[in-house]
């Protein structure tokens, strides 16, 4: 599997890295999506793979949003949140299109004096889809927020970088605000930091990021054995928090990862079966079955 690095970004895009934006630590630079458009339109499209960096997207136009294993289509206009943990990819429906998008990595952003840790925030918790339709009046404000970035990057302003990382932050608090408030304000009872502590271990076991990597924790009682409490009491805990049963959610992300796995990469059935934790092909083929209605090949096909 490939993750895309900085130096693929611009290798891909024929991007040149400004003048003296290495000797800042951490990187970050800003793109008019129009210019990606019209480079990409004469060579492949975007493609769908994990990013070594994150990614935030004002997208002016009609397109089909991929993120992990789910389709978004936006009609209009809308904001996108990308992590280096989720594959994703947009593709123009119309040749009408514009907006920004900017990149940056975890430390160009930790120097900001926020002391901001960028997986801790709402906004790139797991398991959420952070792509938000706009209105046109909110497509207007985050539009000037990224033309002041964009403006900012080519000044010769000794503090441009703390200016910029202050409109990144504007962005990510933007995006958040557009979250559902359970999603900003998480209990802090005690069963509630159970199904936080599930979840985070949950994420940890991914990506998946070779064939020889096989996943560690597969059943509900690996999860709370882990987590050193009763498999009954996790199963309780999550259920009055997420609705789901321990075991549901761990195969809904094990389906998700291999969606990701057949979609991504070329590896073999029998390889992505041996990765998610299922020493038999047959076995993976019928669990996968079950949850998608589709087979393995099918799908990937």
């Amino acid at each position: 599997m490939h993750t895309a690095t900085i130096e693929d970004f611009y290798r891909e895009t024929a991007s040149l890295i400004p003048e003296g934006i290495n000797k800042e630590i951490g990187h970050f630079n800003i793109f008019p999506i129009a210019d990606m458009v019209a480079r990409h339109a004469k060579k492949q499209p975007m493609p769908y793979n994990r990013r070594a960096y994150y990614k935030i997207s004002l997208i002016r136009g009609r397109n089909k949003a991929e993120y992990a294993d789910k389709e978004v289509n936006i009609e209009k206009s809308a904001l996108l949140f990308a992590t280096p943990k989720i594959p994703y990819n947009y593709i123009p429906l119309d040749d009408d299109q514009g907006g920004f998008f900017c990149i940056f990595t975890h430390d160009f952003l930790i120097q900001s004096k926020s002391g901001v840790v960028l997986d801790d925030l709402p906004i790139f918790r797991p398991g959420a889809i952070p792509i938000f339709q706009l209105t046109d009046e909110a497509t207007e404000e985050i539009s000037l927020i990224f033309s002041k970035m964009h403006k900012e990057l080519a000044s010769d302003y000794a503090f441009k970088y703390d200016l910029l990382r202050n409109y990144v932050l504007e962005l990510i608090h933007y995006g958040q605000k557009l979250q559902p408030a359970t999603a900003l304000y998480p209990s802090h009872t005690a069963s509630a930091r159970i199904s936080s502590l599930f979840i985070e271990l949950l994420e940890r076991q991914f990506p998946i990021e070779s064939p020889g990597q096989k996943l560690n924790l597969r059943t509900a009682k690996d999860y709370a054995d882990r987590l050193a409490v009763h498999v009954n009491h996790l199963n309780k805990v999550l259920k009055e928090h997420t609705g789901k049963t321990t075991t549901d959610i761990i195969t809904s992300r094990i389906v998700q990862e291999a969606k990701i796995l057949l979609k991504q990469t070329d590896w073999n059935i029998s390889e992505i079966a041996y990765s998610l934790g299922f020493e038999q092909v047959a076995h993976f083929s019928n669990f996968f079955r079950k949850q998608t209605k589709l087979a393995p090949v099918a799908f990937r096909t």
